[in-house]
């Protein structure tokens, strides 16, 4: 078992200059501990216009920072997002291989499609296709970095033969995974030999079935990358005091801001109707678990 730590960047209002300031540099402060400590990775998300829930829509920057900060601890895009009016997979290739060359080979690469109507609507991305981008981005990333003369001509992104540079320091590259929101995503991952970011959110009995099924398919998986990462990692909250009643005093009320807040933004089809984005939240485990006809949990 590995152990690490992961990043919203949340900023609580009211908005400052000098809070986003702090609330960075806090982060990398940890980061450094965090390293000295021994902790295996941190990942930052890559989120835009989520106010106070997420200040951190360019992760590479952070990440970098951390990486120069730092002297072991592995640092994880959680994730970047594979839609094409927020990144070209050109750009994602060259900017991750940077970061790795930077980092001395500690990268890892998560991808997304991204969940909520905030951020898709914010870039004029059509719901309906990100699943669609999102695969495109997996198969042609890897081919980038381990190929001198790599073109594509896919269904939602194309460019003629040219070296994308630099190549990741890793060999034959980082490992990649996927972020776990929709369930059913982490059967998406298995298929594709892409490690699972996030079985969360779930009980741990759900946890350790979709773990199991995961851990089923990508033993038999057609990897999109040169190896397969079948690595799981999964989410929880952590406050450590002396005192258990203080950690509870302070720490909880921190838990239920958070799950509030993602509550009220991970409901991209309460906005845009789409089949693309039915059950968020794991909200189809725990409708399955009551018996309602409609807990169906459509990938």
């Amino acid at each position: 078992m590995k152990f690490g730590i992961f990043y919203e960047l949340s900023v609580p209002r009211p908005f400052s200059r000098a809070n986003e300031w702090l609330t960075y540099h806090n982060a990398l402060e940890q980061c450094r501990v965090a390293d000295e400590l021994g902790f295996d990775h941190v990942w930052a998300v890559e989120h835009h216009f989520l106010e106070e829930y997420s200040h951190c829509p360019a992760p590479e920057v952070f990440l970098t920072a951390v990486a120069a900060q730092t002297q072991r601890i592995r640092v994880g895009h959680g994730a970047v997002v594979c839609v094409p009016e927020m990144n070209n997979p050109i750009r994602v290739a060259e900017r991750a291989a940077a970061l790795d060359i930077i980092s001395n080979g500690r990268l890892e690469l998560g991808t997304a499609r991204s969940s909520t109507w905030t951020e898709l609507g914010g870039f004029c991305a059509d719901p309906d296709d990100t699943k669609k981008t999102w695969d495109e981005f997996c198969r042609v990333i890897p081919q980038m970095w381990t190929r001198d003369d790599f073109g594509w001509q896919g269904a939602r992104f194309e460019m003629p033969a040219r070296n994308v540079i630099p190549k990741p320091f890793q060999e034959p590259h980082p490992p990649m995974w996927v972020t776990v929101t929709t369930p059913g995503t982490e059967l998406d991952a298995a298929e594709r030999g892409l490690g699972c970011l996030g079985v969360s959110a779930a009980p741990f009995a759900e946890q350790e079935r979709r773990t199991k099924e995961y851990c089923r398919r990508v033993a038999n998986c057609d990897p999109v990358g040169s190896f397969v990462n079948d690595q799981v990692h999964t989410l929880n909250f952590l406050y450590c005091h002396e005192d258990y009643r203080q950690a509870a005093a302070l720490g909880l009320p921190m838990v239920g801001a958070f799950s509030m807040s993602n509550a009220h933004l991970y409901f991209t089809r309460e906005a845009y109707p789409t089949r693309a984005y039915q059950t968020l939240g794991n909200a189809g485990a725990a409708l399955r678990s009551r018996g309602t006809p409609n807990g169906s949990a459509p990938r």
